[in-house]
Formats: structure tokens, C-alpha cells, sequence
């Protein structure tokens, strides 16, 4: 049985953390559904910037609309929703099949807008209305700005991918977000069932940490930090708060890995999705991360709810001095910076571009 077949026989769910137009039409990403038991996707403007920069498969698009007046903002977008609806519509039978639990895709509002809250409410909302699929979440980043956005964005009925969360207290708080939106459908008489995920980001600990510990603690803080998070998460699934809104028909929140591909070529590419194999959750992996998991033969041991040594572990990384709830704010921080970068350069790509097919 191969290993990603393994873990989604476990409740886990598995998501291709890319996308590109060249996926779609050359019928890999069906060959992925088929033999890798993916049930969705995410994207993002690092992956759009990446899919469109190394690939002539948006040309013909980009000539077609070339003679367009819209900004690039308003061409990514055309573009992006044009990919992300032929997924959508790729998944929608597993999202039909899961009662909307599972088949979804993810877009991301500008990263711009990160730290704007009214601009990412109206965002999202604009988003949503223009995709009208019912298997599409808007990525909004946890940050400070984001989380009054995210509540918003729940309480008008829009699916929310929360992005950019490194710690247990950056879940907390958008898991929150999320909860006072559904509160407050319950309160105006609407219907509960708004979905969501909150995806924490795995690697980047480690990369944060590589050349500041000992050996015998490398690759361990983003796995540790996971865990911790893992029994935060199992403690507000099961809480009155929650459970009080299942009742009037709403859903759980799941969490997400991100960020799950090994950035040590040391380690073994399966080293995160062997360790945060756990029902109830979505694990999004690069291409790369995804075969190495398929060719994974041995099984895979699940994680205890109570985040089983992830204390212990994190207690030594502050003996050496990491101050985790700084570095979690300066991983967002970081994060953030790093989508409007490749924002600004997926802008470039699509301007010079439509120039240049124009001229031709």
C-alpha cells in the first residue's frame, strides 16, 4: 500500500501545495487524485509567481487578454480563478461525497493587504463572489490585522483558509476569529456551517534554528511546535464552546501543515509527514514530498492528542536560548514579506509579459 494511501486511510487528509496550469492540462493533477489519494489543493503567489514565470502555459491567456486595459492585479486574478475552478471541479466530487468536509482549493487575497483589514474583508468577499464554487477557500494571513478580517469574512459566509501561523498561540487566536464568526451566525439566525482551515507552517522553525542549536536538535522545533499545536487543537475541538456550536449545525475547524517539504537535504523528505500523521487534519505537500510519501511503504504511527513529548522537546530548544514566541512573530513577519515579494514579482512577470505578447 503506498504511503499516501496509508495516511488518508488514517483521516488525514492530502493536498498538493501547488498548482499550475501545466498540471491541469497534461492530466497530472487527475493522476495525482488517482494514485496519490490527493483531495485538494493550495496555492499561493509564491506558486503562481513560480507557475507562470517558468511556464509558456499562460501565454495564450496572457495574448488573449493582453489587449485588456485591467491592472496585473486584475489579470492574476482572472488567471488564478481559471486554474482554481477547473481544480475545484476536479475535487467537487470528493467535496460532494465528504458533505464539504474535504476537496477543496485555496486562493490567497493580495498578501498587500496583510496588514489592512477592511481592504482584506472586501477582498474576500469580492473573491468569493466572483469564483462562485462552493469548494473554494480565501486565504487571509493570522496576522494581528488579518484576525478581525477572518471573523468577518466567517460571520458573512465565506470560506477561510487561515494562513501564516507558526505557533499554538497565533492557532488560538485565529481558531477564535473563527468561533466568534460562527458565533455570530448563530446569533443572527443564519446557517452554522462555514468551513475553514488553519494552517500551521512546519519547516520554517527548523530553517529559523539550523545553525543555532546542537545537532541532536535539528529538524525537531517545527515538529515539536506542531505537536503542541496539535493538543491545543484537540482540546478546542472537544471544549463546551465548541460543541455548543456543533449542535446548532456548525464544523469543526481542521488544521493544516504547511510547509511540510524538508528543507535539510540531510533528513529524509517524509520526515514531517511521518511525524504529524493524524486524523482530522490536512497535510499540503509539494510534488517533491508528495512521491517520497506515496513510496513510503512502513506505517506510519498517529499522533497523541495530548501532543505526546512536544514539552519536553521544546524545553531543551529554550535552554539553548530560543525564545519561541518572539521567533513565531518574526517567522509571520518574515512570512508575510516573503508573499509580498513574490507578489510584486509575479506583478513584473504578468506586465512584462502581456507587453511582449502585445508587441508580438
Amino acid at each position: 500500500m503506498k504511503g499516501t494511501q496509508r495516511l488518508y486511510e488514517n483521516g488525514q487528509s492530502l493536498w498538493l501545495d501547488n498548482i499550475t496550469r501545466d498540471l491541469l492540462n497534461n492530466g497530472t493533477l487527475k493522476r495525482y487524485v488517482d494514485e496519490f489519494s490527493i483531495t485538494g489543493l493550495t496555492s499561493n503567489p509564491t506558486i503562481f509567481d513560480h507557475a507562470i514565470k517558468n511556464s509558456r502555459a499562460y501565454d495564450a491567456a496572457l495574448s488573449q487578454k493582453a489587449k485588456q486595459s485591467g491592472s496585473p492585479q486584475e489579470l492574476f486574478f482572472e488567471l488564478a480563478l481559471e486554474d482554481l475552478s477547473r481544480a475545484a471541479e476536479l475535487f467537487r466530487p470528493i467535496h460532494e461525497k465528504t458533505n464539504g468536509v474535504d476537496g477543496w482549493v485555496s486562493l490567497e487575497v493580495s498578501p498587500l493587504l496583510a496588514h489592512d483589514t477592511a481592504s482584506t474583508i472586501a477582498s474576500a468577499k469580492e473573491l468569493f463572489r466572483r469564483a462562485n464554487v462552493s469548494n473554494m477557500f480565501f486565504k487571509i494571513p493570522g496576522t494581528k490585522e488579518g484576525l478581525p478580517a477572518i471573523e468577518e469574512a466567517i460571520y458573512s459566509g465565506v470560506p477561510i483558509n487561515v494562513t501564516l501561523l507558526f505557533s499554538r498561540e497565533q492557532y488560538l487566536a485565529a481558531a477564535d476569529a473563527y468561533l466568534r464568526g460562527i458565533e455570530r451566525r448563530v446569533s443572527a439566525g443564519l446557517n452554522p456551517n462555514v468551513a475553514s482551515v488553519a494552517s500551521v507552517f512546519v519547516s520554517r522553525w527548523d530553517v529559523a534554528v539550523a545553525d543555532k542549536v546542537p545537532a541532536n536538535l535539528r529538524d525537531q522545533l517545527g515538529i515539536a511546535i506542531a505537536k503542541r499545536t496539535y493538543a491545543a487543537a484537540s482540546a478546542l475541538l472537544s471544549s463546551q464552546r465548541s460543541r455548543r456550536l456543533y449542535n446548532f449545525g456548525a464544523r469543526p475547524q481542521r488544521l493544516l501543515w504547511g510547509s511540510t517539504g524538508t528543507k535539510n537535504p540531510a533528513v529524509p523528505e517524509v520526515l514531517y509527514a511521518k511525524a504529524l500523521a493524524a486524523p482530522f487534519t490536512v497535510n499540503t505537500m509539494p510534488e517533491q514530498t508528495l512521491k517520497a510519501v506515496a513510496a513510503h511503504t512502513e506505517s506510519f504511527d498517529l499522533l497523541p492528542a495530548d501532543g505526546g513529548n512536544s514539552e519536553e522537546i521544546l524545553a531543551e530548544f529554550a535552554k539553548e536560548g530560543v525564545d519561541i514566541d518572539a521567533l513565531a512573530i518574526r517567522l509571520q513577519d518574515e512570512g508575510a514579506k516573503s508573499f509580498v515579494n513574490s507578489w510584486n514579482d509575479l506583478m513584473e512577470v504578468i506586465s512584462s509579459k502581456r507587453v511582449s505578447l502585445k508587441a508580438n
